[in-house]
């Protein structure tokens, strides 16, 4: 019989902390989704102490998403596990994830505690949580630098007071495989009441062996292990759920063990991510990259032909890769869109069809076919943020070396008011033209940080992708555009910074609004 590992996903707390890896509360609630239906067991959804922001996201979270336990990271203190507690109540499933560092480095020169200080702090955290909830984790900061004997008496303090689960976390990913299973072997066989707690890997991945270790944790007794998709997370990122995921999968013969994951959705949930981050995965990247299933040299060409099984210990179907590419176009109706949305493991509401769709049929007016890649490129547009309320009516730019000449965009835009504003404008390069004219038109004066454009599909008249990363206000922001045409993805994607601040504006408006009222009505 195959033993399950509980598959626990920090994509939405350590993944999201990373730089470059933000999301606001929509974007984790729609990240969420698709976490809940790749099948993940335990849902870290945030650190709700940390913001208003997250404090709102994991609450939402916990409201909205059934399947996977609902969990919030805090630090052994009482406002930490006061919000924490507050945050996942909505749950129908939660859990509390308290942690404290106990290695000789923390103690010393972050905490400034004595071993016993420690200990009554965890306790404390651990009997504070109780009274949330019965699923509490326990995690031991740099428990891999931490003394054997000493590691052993927290974590027995940690199951007597209550703890459910105990996390080992190799913080800095200074650990090997070897040693990992040794120190699980010894806490899971040596530590009173091993038996009344799962225990659990959190691995980092700074030597590149976070997946490696989280397997050899496993060897050692552990029975959960913490990951994110796509790797992501601080510093080099954390162990990769998917690459956990398949190994437990592919190689069931050797560990003897499986997950509850749902392997076909891996591909999706992975662009997903990439795409609202604007965080592309790179292309020989294990699983989910572009070349995982590719085959250019000849010799192995020649094996493929012969027996997929040559060169391929895993298809691509496993994880919704499908190897049909069914071509449609312009005369293709909703149902067919639908139908292959589906076969790509999409599942759209009426409403998202009907967007897709008119997106799909001006994309079919301009290409001859229209691919799976586009498809998904048009589905991934949509999932990503609400549209509006600025649009773009039309847009042409000029550009070239001659020196008597500016590159120069015109563009007009519209408003879901009703609102028309053109502008011309000159500028050192027809990128530039664009971003300082939308500007303008829109009134919001962003700063361009960070921008690249890359192609999504192939062809003559493949789809372009262009991701930017702007600051405004002091906060940072990502927008996405996709065209045919790579300025206008670039506008697209720059206007989607303006309309995100926007509607952020209006909920805070309505918000203040909201608690306007209610103070009146308790006056």
């Amino acid at each position: 019989m195959t033993d399950k590992i509980h598959i626990f996903d920090t994509t939405l707390r350590d993944g999201e902390q990373a730089p470059g890896f933000s999301m606001d509360g929509g974007q984790k609630l729609r990240m969420a989704r698709a976490l809940a239906e790749l099948g993940v067991d335990i849902l870290e959804a945030g650190f709700a102490v940390a913001s208003p922001g997250d404090f709102e996201a994991v609450q939402t979270i916990a409201r909205e998403i059934s399947g996977p336990v609902i969990c919030s990271l805090a630090r052994c203190n009482v406002g930490d596990i006061r919000a924490a507690g507050d945050a996942i109540a909505p749950a129908k499933n939660a859990r509390i994830h308290v942690f404290i560092a106990t290695s000789p480095l923390h103690r010393e020169y972050k905490l400034k505690m004595s071993k016993d200080q420690v200990i009554e702090r965890a306790v404390a955290a651990i009997t504070q949580a109780l009274e949330y909830t019965d699923n509490v984790e326990f995690s031991a900061e740099d428990a891999i630098r931490t003394e054997r004997d000493y590691l052993k008496t927290v974590v027995e303090a940690a199951i007597a007071a209550g703890a459910t689960t105990i996390n080992i976390p190799d913080t800095v990913g200074y650990t090997t495989p070897e040693e990992i299973t040794d120190l699980f072997r010894f806490l899971t066989t040596e530590v009173e009441g091993a038996d009344k707690a799962v225990f659990s890997a959190h691995c980092h991945d700074d030597l590149g062996l976070a997946v490696a270790n989280s397997l050899a944790a496993v060897r050692g007794g552990a029975r959960q292990i913490e990951c994110a998709l796509n790797g992501i997370g601080e510093r080099a990122g954390n162990c990769a759920l998917e690459e956990v995921a398949m190994a437990l999968r592919t190689r069931n013969d050797f560990f003897g063990m499986d997950t509850n994951i749902n392997a076909k959705k891996i591909n999706i949930a992975s662009k997903m991510l990439a795409s609202i981050t604007g965080n592309p995965v790179a292309r020989n990247k294990a699983i989910v990259g572009a070349n995982a299933f590719a085959h250019e040299s000849g010799i192995h060409q020649h094996g493929m032909l012969a027996n997929r099984e040559t060169y391929e210990i895993m298809k691509p179907e496993d994880i919704g890769l499908e190897k049909d590419n069914l071509v449609l176009g312009k005369h293709s109706g909703r149902a067919a869109l639908k139908h292959r949305a589906e076969k790509l493991g999409f599942s759209l509401s009426d409403n998202q069809l009907q967007s897709v769709f008119v997106d799909f049929k001006n994309l079919a007016d301009k290409k001859k076919e229209v691919f799976d890649a586009d498809v998904e490129a048009l589905i991934l547009g949509e999932a990503i943020g609400a549209s509006g309320p600025w649009e773009i009516d039309s847009l042409y730019v000029s550009a070239g070396s001659d020196g008597q000449n500016q590159p120069e965009a015109t563009i007009r835009l519209c408003h879901a008011d009703g609102r028309k504003r053109s502008m011309v404008k000159q500028a050192s390069g027809p990128v530039n033209a664009v971003l300082l004219s939308i500007n303008e038109l829109t009134g919001h004066d962003l700063h361009l940080d960070s921008f690249s454009a890359r192609s999504v599909t192939e062809g003559e008249d493949a789809m372009a992708e262009a991701n930017i990363r702007v600051s405004a206000n002091g906060e940072s922001y990502h927008g996405r555009g996709t065209s045919t045409d790579t300025i206008l993805a670039t506008a697209r994607a720059y206007l989607d910074v303006s309309n995100r601040i926007e509607r952020k504006a209006k909920r805070l408006g309505k918000s203040n609004v909201k608690s306007q009222q209610k103070i009146a009505a308790q006056l």
